[in-house]
């Protein structure tokens, strides 16, 4: 089979496609034909080496296809059912063994398409505004990147739960997706100073929340917009990683709470991970979840969907088909 290889981490350059061995799946393991491929900033932090992985490996932690077959002990899929599966390597490629305990089924009413491009960044919009900061009706809370994959769906689920959604997008085009997303207003990151912003916008207040998966370029920003006591998700460093900080300016900045996380903890059980995904999927499914797929590419060119996500060219999801 074709699969993307990385023999050493380092630039978009270090994948490379080529064939390599049919995988077979052992006990406890689901072998999946692979129809699409979704792309995440996670790829590029272990393609590049911002996390640490062994090598060689095959990227891409986000997939949908059908069961080709399953090895022992595996009960509740069978080959020709459809499914995804999130947070193990291997999705740069044509097929895939990946524990069963970490696969989902695909229900009627969601694409395999929609499916490898909503589980990760959508269960991710679901944890941060169910779980790490549980957004109630008449919140404002702050959404940066509010054009991109996991920005579009925070608006809308945040919209969903009954808050006011201030998002951070530049160009005139960014802008016109968020707000047809159900952001109610707009900063423009690129003229505008954003916590002086939304200070305005909350009448001095500050908001209840920030969901921030820019990192360095936004953090500031994201501390001096939230309220007393409000949250600051940080879950994701696009911009790179946030230098460390004296606790005491969470003090100063009104008893705030700063959290680092991460879908991996907020879905540890197989149990957690099928209740997100049946959440999400079925949100999808009856149309009230709507999924941007901002552009795709063939496998072979793996690298350019990397370069577009990490320059920001992009909007909504990027898959590899």
């Amino acid at each position: 089979m074709r699969a993307i290889v990385i023999e050493e981490q380092g630039g978009p350059e270090v994948m490379r496609l080529g064939d390599v061995a049919d995988p077979e799946p052992g006990p406890g393991e689901v072998l999946i034909d692979i129809e699409a491929r979704g792309v995440n900033f996670i790829d590029i932090y272990q393609r590049s080496g911002a996390y640490s992985m062994p090598t060689p490996f095959t990227p891409g932690v986000e997939a949908a296809g059908t069961v080709a077959a399953t090895g022992a002990d595996v009960i509740g899929f069978s080959p020709g059912a459809r499914v995804a599966w999130v947070l193990r390597p291997g999705g740069y490629a044509e097929r895939a063994v990946v524990p069963a305990d970490r696969v989902v089924p695909v229900p009627d009413g969601v694409t395999t398409e929609q499916a490898a491009a909503t589980l990760l960044q959508g269960m991710t919009a679901h944890y941060l505004t169910h779980s790490t900061y549980a957004v109630q009706p008449g919140d404002t809370v702050l959404v940066h990147a509010a054009a991109g994959g996991t920005g579009l769906l925070l608006v809308q689920l945040a919209k969903a739960r009954g808050a006011r959604v201030v998002g951070t997008a530049s160009t005139e085009a960014k802008q016109r997706l968020a707000r047809e997303a159900g952001a109610d207003e707009i900063v423009d990151y690129t003229s505008t100073e954003v916590a002086p912003a939304v200070r305005e916008l909350t009448g001095g207040e500050g908001v209840a929340a920030v969901y921030d998966g820019v990192g360095a370029d936004t953090f500031e920003a994201s501390l001096a917009s939230l309220r007393p006591r409000g949250v600051l998700a940080l879950f994701g460093q696009a911009s790179g990683a946030v230098a460390p900080i004296d606790p005491q300016r969470l003090n100063s900045a009104g008893s705030v709470f700063l959290t680092r996380p991460t879908l991996a903890h907020y879905a540890a059980s197989h149990e957690e991970l099928l209740e997100r995904s049946t959440d999400v999927f079925g949100l999808v499914a009856a149309d009230r979840l709507s999924v941007r797929v901002g552009g795709r590419y063939p496998l072979a060119e793996a690298g350019r969907a990397h370069e577009d996500l990490a320059a920001r060219r992009t909007t909504g999801k990027l898959l590899l088909a």
